[in-house]
């Protein structure tokens, strides 16, 4: 019976998953929500950011390693 405890009752509204999709509906989103989200984008930037950042040094060590 666990599979029966996470679906909400009648009545009850479903609360939204944490992820964020580019282009989604925020209507049904309360601001603490959507301050979640943010924060959520911001830590994906800084991700991303990081990754640029290594692959440039690793494109940069390459590049110093083969320079004839």
């Amino acid at each position: 019976m666990a599979a029966f405890d996470d679906e909400p009752s009648l009545g009850e509204k479903r609360k939204p998953l944490l992820a964020h999709q580019i282009g989604q509906n925020l209507d049904d989103l309360s601001a603490p929500e959507l301050r979640e989200r943010i924060g959520l984008l911001r830590a994906e930037i800084e991700r991303l950011e990081r990754a640029i950042e290594a692959r440039e040094a690793t494109r940069a060590a390459a590049h110093s390693a083969f320079k004839i």
